[in-house]
């Protein structure tokens, strides 16, 4: 249930001329959200002001700019590139207070506390539809008595005068679609998370791998010398030759003694 927000993908196509001609002057998407907010004044005062059905034409002139401007800055942003996180929240502002603006031109026509239940109500499918998106569900738009509506009401009240029936027709078309909206979000949302419960019991289990027991590491045995190169009590390294007698070698000491001259001279003499 859309309402006459379905037409606005026919609004959007008529209005591409417009947005290409801004984008080539480079015109800032803030400016046209602050100039829907601009036309929001004006319809406001010429509501409250202007008797009907004289203010009919520029309320519906107005609110017909304020429309425009709301469709242009986005889609703007889009085009050129200029989207930020800045541009969204002041896009969000922009919508709540052009539309409490337009409510409030009714102050001079209307009791206050129907005045004041009429503002309150139609933020609260705005309210819906920001908080189904914080949740993940894409943004619901339209409904019984959207944004578009409201504008519409607002044009038969400058034509008619009805200013009472016609808040009270806000308030309750309001409080509704935000109704509408806060179930169609709660179903998305359950259907999502029905799908990701799903998925995750279809996704095959990871296998155990089996952990090994610790065992004990294997001691590692000394070789055991060979009886050839077992060490005894007595010996020692070889000494080096060192030119000593043999017969200076006695039991396992060696006792060394230098030699005298003529004993290097026999040495010398037997070697040539």
């Amino acid at each position: 249930m859309n309402g006459l927000y379905a037409l606005k993908p026919w609004y959007a196509d008529r209005l591409s001329g417009l947005r290409r001609a801004l984008a080539a002057r480079q015109v800032s998407p803030d400016t046209l959200t602050v100039a829907g907010v601009v036309c929001a004044v004006g319809a406001a005062a010429a509501l409250a002001w202007l008797p009907a059905p004289l203010a009919a034409l520029p309320v519906a002139v107005l609110l017909a700019a304020r429309l425009a401007f709301a469709n242009l800055d986005g889609a703007l942003a889009r085009d050129t590139g200029r989207t930020t996180r800045h541009g969204a929240l002041l896009n969000e502002l922009g919508d709540r207070v052009a539309d409490l603006l337009v409510i409030a031109g009714f102050l001079p026509l209307a009791p206050l506390w129907l005045v004041a239940a009429a503002a309150f109500a139609a933020t609260l499918p705005s309210w819906v539809s920001l908080a189904g998106a914080a949740a993940g569900a894409p943004r619901r738009n339209g409904g019984p008595v959207g944004k578009t509506e409201r504008c519409l009401l607002a044009v038969v009240a400058a034509a008619s005068g009805w200013a009472v029936p016609v808040l009270a027709v806000v308030a309750a078309g309001s409080a509704v679609t935000a109704v509408v909206r806060a179930v169609w979000v709660w179903r998305v949302l359950g259907r999502a998370e029905q799908a990701a419960a799903t998925a995750s019991a279809a996704a095959p289990e990871k296998a155990e791998l089996p952990v090994a027991e610790p065992t004990a590491p294997a001691t590692r045995r000394r070789p055991s010398p060979s009886p050839s190169h077992a060490p005894t009590l007595n010996s020692r390294p070889p000494m080096p030759d060192r030119g000593l007698d043999p017969g200076e070698v006695s039991g396992s000491i060696t006792h060394t003694r230098p030699q005298s001259p003529a004993d290097r001279g026999t040495q010398l003499r037997g070697t040539r």
